[in-house]
């Protein structure tokens, strides 16, 4: 659901800077029903927000897991109409996790147009040290993550020390991997182990190890919902209580 602070301030060349695309791309999916229409202001101009974005940063992750446009309608078709750019990033996370790494080059200027912001020094080094991004050997060229650009860029505007950023994120990793390594046995040893000593017939076998890689997204699901659940109860107990 649209909040108030989710304002609709884009225009169409402005979201295809920020997303990468070009304002014919943007035309074309809007004519297939893949983002909605925008809100229109003053002179009949359309005006997008974050949700837009959003919305066109999950289509292109469902594009580089080989999904065709008609799939990625079916796919768009199955969610709430109403979804925030926050629930339709949450969506991004969930998709870009089974698909492989991958880098993009970028420019400076580039860099700038898909951040939606000039970018000071600093905030290239921040960037960096948050593994947002790396230099390349051509000087104001970038080696860039493209899933980790967008919320890179919104760190840089929060009022919290980079030693803290990168504090939460050495959090997030330890204990994200802990669990993935917890899993990852549970399932060798209480689904894989016993399957493997029963089932005799290669494909049946071949079969079963497929079944992580399809099993990847559930599990991930379940673990960002835990989470959130986690932090919201620790957040109104730490901040309720003072």
């Amino acid at each position: 659901m649209t909040t108030d602070t989710e304002e609709q301030t884009l225009t169409v060349d402005e979201l295809a800077a920020r997303a990468g695309v070009t304002v014919r791309t943007i035309r074309f999916y809007s004519t297939r029903g893949l983002l909605p229409p925008p809100a229109i202001g003053a002179r009949r101009v359309g005006h997008y927000g974050h949700a837009h974005l959003s919305r066109l940063a999950l289509i292109e992750e469902l594009q580089h897991h080989g999904m065709t446009l008609a799939a990625i309608e079916r796919y768009l078709e199955q969610l709430p109409p109403d979804l925030s750019a926050h629930d339709l990033a949450i969506h991004r996370a969930l998709v870009a996790s089974w698909v492989p790494d991958t880098a993009e080059d970028a420019t400076r200027a580039e860099l700038e147009r898909r951040a939606g912001r000039p970018l000071s020094d600093g905030d290239i080094d921040r960037l960096a040290a948050m593994n947002v991004l790396r230099r390349a050997d051509t000087p104001d060229t970038f080696h860039v993550d493209p899933g980790l650009l967008a919320l890179g860029v919104q760190l840089l505007g929060v009022p919290i020390a980079q030693e803290t950023i990168l504090a939460a994120r050495t959090i997030l990793l330890e204990h994200t991997r802990s669990a993935a390594h917890a899993l990852t046995h549970l399932f060798k040893d209480e689904v894989w182990g016993p399957y493997r000593e029963r089932e005799s017939d290669p494909e049946h076998v071949e079969a079963m190890k497929s079944l992580s890689a399809h099993m990847q997204p559930m599990v991930l699901q379940a673990l960002v919902t835990a989470f959130q659940r986690s932090l919201k109860e620790e957040l109104r107990a730490a901040f309720v209580a003072e």
